[in-house]
């Protein structure tokens, strides 16, 4: 079989230019002048007879069909790489430059405090943690994988569950002392209570109480509604309300005593963690590396607990 030398190529450059966000980026990682790539982009283009990146003198992007071909070659671009890595005996060392779509709260809470650490052990690797709230298209964006809290998306994900933690109901001393203590998670009605956005859905997160085996919704009427995980601890600890709040990563403000355990009789509703993956059937080094070193900073937290 004859093989397009050109239309692999071509590929190579799209494959840069959608991770870069720009020609002129992709050319210098892959050794091009701008004016070269560019061509490449144009002869790919002629080649499969469609438009694949609208161009403006200030952006670019995939047009549709450019999203589907680069949706289609992506896992096998990937997949010769990783091939070419085992025949020359490189599968197991940790290089290159990794891309995590991660939970804002998981990177700052989990990981920050030892990613140096993660970098020191692998020297020749490169980290991008982009904090997002939702999954998106892995392979469109260009993420060797996502680190997210709840359960999987609809898509075309590899889904590994790396562990689920309890949801804890915490209120603050100072806020303790001005409002006094709920006894039962039916008397938060009469208490300020601080929401917290569901992303997916718009609206948000319903409140439940789980106790064996019975669950308990509660409603009430909230004043504050926060879609940030992290300033959401911050201003329950500043005596703002109460919140439901993961147990992972909060349990030192516990021990602490900046936040108090409402109902521990009242917590054994449970939300995972999953590591999606785009479909592909070979992972490289690097983000087997990552899941490793995630598992160890979720032992240690959990262990913590």
């Amino acid at each position: 079989m004859a093989y397009d030398g050109r239309l692999l190529s071509g590929v190579t450059v799209l494959m840069a230019v959608v991770e870069a966000g720009s020609i002129v980026r992709a050319a210098g990682a892959i050794g091009l002048s701008p004016s070269g790539a560019s061509r490449a982009l144009a002869r790919l283009e002629a080649r499969v007879g469609i438009r694949l990146i609208d161009r403006t003198t200030r952006a670019l992007s995939l047009t549709d069909e450019g999203r589907r071909f680069y949706e289609s070659v992506a896992p096998h671009l990937a997949a010769i790489e990783e091939a070419a890595h085992e025949a020359a005996g490189s599968a197991s060392l940790v290089r290159g430059r990794l891309r995590v779509n991660v939970d804002p709260f998981f990177a700052r809470i989990v990981l920050a405090d030892r990613i140096a650490a993660f970098l020191g052990s692998h020297p020749d690797l490169s980290l991008e943690l982009v904090a997002r709230d939702a999954v998106g298209d892995l392979v469109a964006d260009g993420f060797d994988l996502a680190i997210r809290f709840g359960d999987p998306p609809t898509g075309s994900f590899v889904a590994r569950k790396l562990t689920d933690t309890r949801i804890l109901t915490v209120a603050s001393p100072a806020y303790l002392a001005t409002r006094g203590r709920p006894s039962h998670p039916s008397d938060l009605a009469d208490h300020d209570c601080i929401d917290f956005l569901d992303v997916g859905t718009g609206r948000p997160f319903a409140w439940e109480f789980h106790r064996k085996g019975t669950i308990m919704p509660v409603t009430f009427r909230s004043r504050l509604l926060l879609s940030d995980s992290n300033t959401l601890l911050d201003v329950c600890v500043a005596g703002a309300g109460i919140a439901q709040v993961l147990e992972i990563g909060t349990r030192a403000w516990i021990r602490s005593g900046a936040l108090v355990d409402l109902f521990p009789d009242w917590a054994e509703e449970r939300f995972p963690l999953y590591a999606l993956f785009p479909s592909r059937h070979h992972r490289a080094a690097k983000v087997r590396a990552f899941i490793d070193f995630c598992e160890e900073m979720i032992a240690a937290h959990e262990a913590l607990g």
